[in-house]
C-alpha cells in the first residue's frame, strides 16, 4: 500500500514512517523541515519518497497525494507556549494546513486518513479520566487549531468520499524528541537537563499531572486506526495509557533511572496549561482494539538511555 504521512520527519512522524516501512508499505513523507530533521529520516532516505515544502501549498501537496490509500497527518505546529506567542501563524499552519491536506486526499481519491488530534482540546476539564464525550474546553491556540481540524474531519467525512479518523494524543515521549528547542515535552529538557547534572525546572508546584505515552504506543494506535473496519470512519479517540503521572514523580524516576538527587526549581504557571490530563482509552480498545503495550516506567528508561547515547551530538 502507498501511505503519505505529512510532517514524516518528526519525532513521532519519523517513528511511524519506520512502522511502515517495516511492514512493507510504499512511504511518501510531507516536511518543511520547520520542527522535523533531516538526521530523523537520514538512515531511511533512499526507502522513502520525500516531497520537501508546506503543508498549506496545495499543488505540492497534490503531487505528493498521486497513488496513495491512506494518509497520517502528523504535521503541525507544536506547542501550546508557542501558540501564545503567536497564534496567527499556529492557526495558519494547523487549521489551513488541516484543510489543504483533507482536500487534496479527496482529490486524490484518498481511502482514509488518520489524523493526529490532541488532549489539549479537554482543557481543565474537572472529570479525572479525559473521556471523548467531554465537551471541549481548550485553554489556548494550539488547542483551538487541533480541535478545529477534528471537527473539519468530520466535516469532511460527511460531505465527501472520504473515511477520517483522529487521535488525540496524550504527552507522546520517546526517542528523537529534540531537548534543544523551547518548546519540546517535558521528558525531553528534564532527560537532558539531568544527564547534565542540572536542576530541572517545574512551572507551577509540581503537582501538576499528564498521561505520559511512550511513542511506540501511538505509533501502534495509528497503525490500528489506518486498518480497522468502516464503522470507524467519523471517530475521535483518545491515544494514551490511562495513567497519570506528576511532574515531582517523574523528577524522581529520572533520578531512580539516573542514580542522582537533582531536586527541581521551581517557577511561575504557564499561561495555556492544564493542571491534569489522564485518558479514558476504554473507545480505542474497542473500535482498534488498542492497548498499550510499553508501561511509563519502561518507555521512560530507553528514552534516557537513547538521550544519555546521542546528546554528544548522534542520532539514530
Amino acid at each position: 500500500m502507498r501511505v503519505l504521512v505529512t510532517g514524516g520527519a518528526g519525532f513521532i512522524g519519523s517513528h511511524l514512517v519506520r512502522a511502515l516501512l517495516d511492514r512493507g508499505d510504499a512511504v511518501v513523507v510531507l516536511d518543511n523541515f520547520s520542527t522535523g530533521k533531516q538526521e530523523n529520516i537520514a538512515p531511511i532516505l533512499a526507502d522513502i519518497h520525500l516531497y520537501e515544502g508546506d503543508m498549506r501549498d496545495y499543488a505540492l501537496v497534490q503531487r505528493a497525494m498521486e497513488g496513495v490509500e491512506l494518509v497520517f497527518h502528523e504535521a503541525a505546529l507544536p506547542s501550546v507556549p508557542r501558540s501564545v506567542a503567536d497564534p496567527i501563524t499556529s492557526t495558519s499552519v494547523n487549521v489551513v494546513g488541516a484543510v489543504t491536506v483533507l482536500k487534496a486526499a479527496v482529490d486524490a481519491g484518498v481511502r482514509r486518513l488518520v489524523y493526529a488530534a490532541s488532549s489539549s482540546a479537554y482543557g481543565n476539564a474537572q472529570e479525572k479520566l479525559k473521556v471523548e464525550t467531554l465537551c471541549p474546553k481548550p485553554r489556548s491556540p494550539y488547542a483551538v487549531t487541533k480541535l478545529a481540524g477534528e471537527y473539519m474531519l468530520q466535516a469532511f467525512s460527511a460531505c465527501y468520499p472520504i473515511e477520517t479518523v483522529g487521535l488525540r494524543y496524550f504527552n507522546v515521549f520517546g526517542e528523537r524528541q529534540d531537548p534543544s528547542s523551547q518548546y519540546s515535552g517535558v521528558i525531553a529538557k528534564f532527560s537532558k537537563a539531568m544527564l547534565q547534572g542540572e536542576r530541572p525546572t517545574i512551572y507551577g508546584d509540581g503537582t501538576t499531572s499528564r498521561d505520559f505515552t511512550y511513542v511506540a504506543n501511538v505509533v501502534e494506535a495509528n497503525l490500528l486506526a489506518g486498518g480497522a473496519p468502516a464503522e470507524v470512519n467519523g471517530h475521535i479517540m483518545n491515544a494514551a495509557c490511562g495513567d497519570n503521572i506528576s511532574l515531582l514523580q517523574l523528577v524522581s524516576q529520572l533520578n531512580e533511572i539516573l542514580g542522582t538527587t537533582l531536586e527541581p526549581l521551581f517557577g511561575p504557571e504557564r499561561a495555556g496549561d492544564v493542571q491534569h490530563s489522564c485518558a479514558d482509552i476504554a473507545k480505542a480498545k474497542a473500535l482498534l482494539g488498542y492497548q498499550p503495550r510499553v508501561d511509563f516506567a519502561s518507555g521512560l528508561r530507553r528514552t534516557v538511555d537513547w538521550y544519555a547515547a546521542n546528546l554528544a551530538g548522534g542520532s539514530a
